[in-house]
């Protein structure tokens, strides 16, 4: 009996082993003309390159900033390669597995509060969005809204007052798991929206005449998965048919341009957008959510790392939006409000020209649906952390954001209908 007992013992301690990354490096290349592009795609072609931006091979173009991860065992061809084509690169991170220890670098406040300057498992979120409603009652309610594909609940915290009739803004966080700043932020946003209610002029008005619906982890079994097994993890968590690979990138499984031309077939691949639109339980819930409250909500924001842009449709294609004017307006003021507390830099734009062609995001899903202030947030940093931002610029990044959110927010409190 106690033989058997060892050997579950040993297979479920097998089973659950996190993936580690060891002395794996994060490259980063400025490929001068397509010749050092097409370079960079045929090593991909060849070597496990992990691409951090873009998130594909098939985006790399001439002067572009490319970042990728490799193991330690192919960094010493690609390095070879590069240096063979004479193209320019650095070293970002030396150690992948060293800079995910050393991102929880600061220390917990008070044990059994809830702390806004470290990250956060699902448990303790969970556990929080519970205390906020209990400690705000007349501001901060919470609904559930569906469940993902292994039954977490998907929550919303709605912060405003009961009508639902006013204008509205929807925000979430955490669509890719391993953005982890992300969610950082959403609970920053509602702790600090609740606590300065009456005291802050700004937020006050704001909740006076409008409400914020927030989903604090849009990805949730991604971003346990993130927590216990891969920290680089980044789709949900869904079995797919005729393969072993796991998961769809819920940020390409919306139904706009879905699995057009640009978009991979291959659910080994990051950016699979899944087998049809909104396939995902995920997608589903929040399209349902949104386009059930489409009279009040004015107001799209989705929160993601890295990069620092403040972005805006359209990612499926480079045609600009008819009011490309204004929201290029807001998003150069709401850059410039970001700055004066940090002087952090971002660049704005359309999606598409900015960065690279996305199908099937949620943003240009929001956008087509009739909901013309959608904006999309690249939070810190500009890749010398990447995803990996240590909990010491958590408190910094979510205040100068809140600068830009406010600003955003007051713009379409008094610009729409």
């Amino acid at each position: 009996m106690q033989f058997i007992l060892l050997v579950g013992l040993i297979a479920t301690t097998l089973a659950v082993a996190p993936v580690r990354f060891d002395r794996e490096k994060v490259f980063r290349v400025k490929p001068q003309d397509e010749n050092q592009a097409n370079i960079i795609k045929d090593l991909a072609k060849t070597n496990k390159l992990d691409f951090w931006y873009p998130d594909a091979s098939h985006h790399v173009a001439a002067n572009m900033t490319v970042d990728f991860q490799v193991s330690e065992k192919e960094s010493q061809s690609i390095q070879f390669a590069l240096d063979q084509n004479k193209m320019h690169y650095e070293i970002l991170i030396h150690d992948l597995q060293e800079v995910i220890e050393k991102q929880f670098d600061v220390k917990e406040d008070t044990p059994g509060r809830h702390s806004y300057a470290k990250y956060n498992t699902w448990d303790k979120i969970v556990a929080w969005t519970e205390k906020m409603v209990h400690k705000h009652p007349e501001m901060v309610s919470r609904i559930k809204i569906g469940t993902t594909v292994e039954d977490n609940p998907l929550y919303v915290l709605k912060i405003g007052k009961k009508d639902e009739s006013r204008k509205a803004i929807f925000m979430d966080c955490g669509i890719h798991a391993r953005e982890w700043i992300s969610p950082a932020f959403c609970q920053w946003f509602v702790y600090q929206a609740a606590k300065t209610y009456g005291k802050n002029k700004i937020m006050t008005k704001l909740l006076d005449s409008m409400n914020f619906y927030v989903l604090p982890v849009f990805n949730i079994d991604g971003y346990i998965w993130s927590w216990k097994q891969n920290r680089l993890w980044r789709k949900n968590r869904s079995k797919n048919q005729n393969s072993k690979c796991i998961g769809t990138d819920l940020n390409r499984n919306f139904n706009v341009s879905w699995n057009s031309s640009s978009s991979t077939k291959n659910p080994c691949e990051d950016t699979y957008p899944g087998p049809v639109p909104e396939s995902e339980k995920e997608t589903r819930a929040v399209t349902d959510f949104i386009q059930s409250h489409l009279k009040s909500i004015k107001g799209y924001i989705t929160i993601h790392s890295y990069s620092q842009m403040l972005l805006f449709p359209y990612g499926y294609t480079s045609k600009l939006p008819p009011n490309n004017e204004e929201l290029s307006k807001v998003a150069k003021i709401g850059t410039d409000v970001l700055a004066t507390r940090y002087e952090t830099r971002y660049i704005y734009g359309p999606i598409a020209s900015t960065i690279y062609q996305t199908p099937g995001s949620s943003l240009d899903w929001a956008y087509n649906l009739g909901i013309k202030h959608t904006f999309a947030f690249e939070l810190r940093d500009e890749g010398r952390f990447g995803f990996l931002l240590p909990e010491s610029q958590i408190k910094s990044t979510c205040k100068e954001t809140m600068l830009a959110i406010k600003y955003i927010a007051k713009y379409i409190l008094k610009n729409t209908s």
